[in-house]
């Protein structure tokens, strides 16, 4: 991997007291499964691993960017060594851990899928873009999860907007709004400029999002429980079959039906882990009602039976923490970003 060399000023002021635990941050840990806890849509802050730190889940998509120190990154495809300039993207619903860490330092990135499908939805226009956040981490066979080592330059952009991120903590969120969004924008920019250029990417970018591409990806997500067939869907944009798969694969990388398993496996996910229902259910709920089948497709997904992802991650008695239990005062320097105000 490429060793980057940082902006140690940008890199200090984000990981400054930066606690051992989450509390003080907007993040919940309840039972290996971290949630935004009081209707946040985006958060930056600094992390720092000794040791081991264990597997668990998010409901939201993260990002980590390793700025010091060492460690071994654990998921579900595998095991990696992170130094500074590593950065890792993960879907929610997919488990990670570190393991063997010293100091290991990181800037993590997190945003509600909420914002990603109203205000920043534009993103899916955007062919790397689209690729970063959508598309990419379920092409092949990544299970979710992109990652990339940042060139130093890359880096130091990265952490100037994560650094402004965080300054923006102790501005009024109503006023400051449309900067946050900016910033995370920078940020996503800049991140997928540096996964595509990746010499093993397999995807080349030919042009903005085609319209019927990213109406198709909505109208795989709004309805994955829908028994989807290639015909039905191109009859429902009004394009040949033959044609729409070659957009959408030109476009994401894969073919719509493909697409739309890793919609069904993330469904899957959240269910679990937030709902009581069985596991049968759920199958039949997603459009896989062979149980059967639903048991393989989630295993080879997430490299873990369903019955195993759900005791490990689940949360405590579907009860999520409050804002109230995480509002403890912030010390001096905490490296986190005010929570953005529920969609109004």
């Amino acid at each position: 991997m490429i060793t980057a060399t940082v902006d140690r000023g940008a890199a200090d002021r984000l990981r400054a007291a930066v606690p051992d635990r989450i509390e003080g941050h907007p993040v919940g840990n309840t039972d290996n499964r971290m949630y935004f806890a009081d209707g946040s849509l985006i958060y930056a802050g600094g992390y720092r691993h000794d040791g081991n730190f264990g597997v668990h889940t998010h409901s939201f998509m993260e990002i980590a960017f390793a700025v010091a120190g060492r460690g071994t990154h654990h998921a579900s495809v595998g095991r990696q060594d992170m130094r500074r300039g590593d950065v890792v993207l993960l879907r929610p619903g997919v488990w990670h851990g570190y393991e063997a860490c010293s100091q290991l330092d990181l800037i993590n990135c997190c945003i509600s899928m909420e914002i990603l499908r109203s205000e920043l939805s534009w993103m899916r226009h955007d062919p790397i873009l689209s690729y970063l956040l959508w598309t990419g981490p379920h092409a092949q066979q990544r299970r979710g999860m992109l990652t990339v080592t940042l060139p130093p330059p890359v880096l130091d952009e990265c952490l100037g907007h994560l650094q402004a991120l965080d300054e923006l903590r102790s501005r009024p969120a109503t006023r400051y709004r449309a900067d946050t969004l900016a910033r995370l924008s920078l940020v996503l920019a800049a991140l997928a400029r540096a996964v595509v250029d990746a010499d093993d990417a397999g995807y080349e970018p030919t042009g903005p999002t085609h319209p019927s591409v990213v109406e198709a990806m909505k109208l795989l997500e709004r309805d994955v429980a829908r028994r989807w067939t290639l015909d039905e869907l191109a009859e429902v944009l009004h394009l040949a079959p033959g044609y729409l798969v070659r957009l959408f694969k030109a476009a994401t990388g894969l073919p719509p039906i493909a697409y739309l398993s890793r919609q069904r496996m993330e469904t899957a996910a959240a269910m679990l882990l937030y709902t009581d229902e069985p596991i049968s259910h759920i199958a039949d709920a997603i459009g896989w009602p062979d149980q059967n089948y639903f048991a393989r497709r989630f295993k080879a997904h997430f490299g873990l039976p369903a019955s195993v992802y759900r005791d490990r991650f689940r949360h405590d008695g579907g009860q999520l923490r409050t804002h109230r239990q995480l509002t403890a005062p912030r010390p001096h320097g905490h490296p986190a970003l005010r929570e953005l105000t529920a969609l109004s």
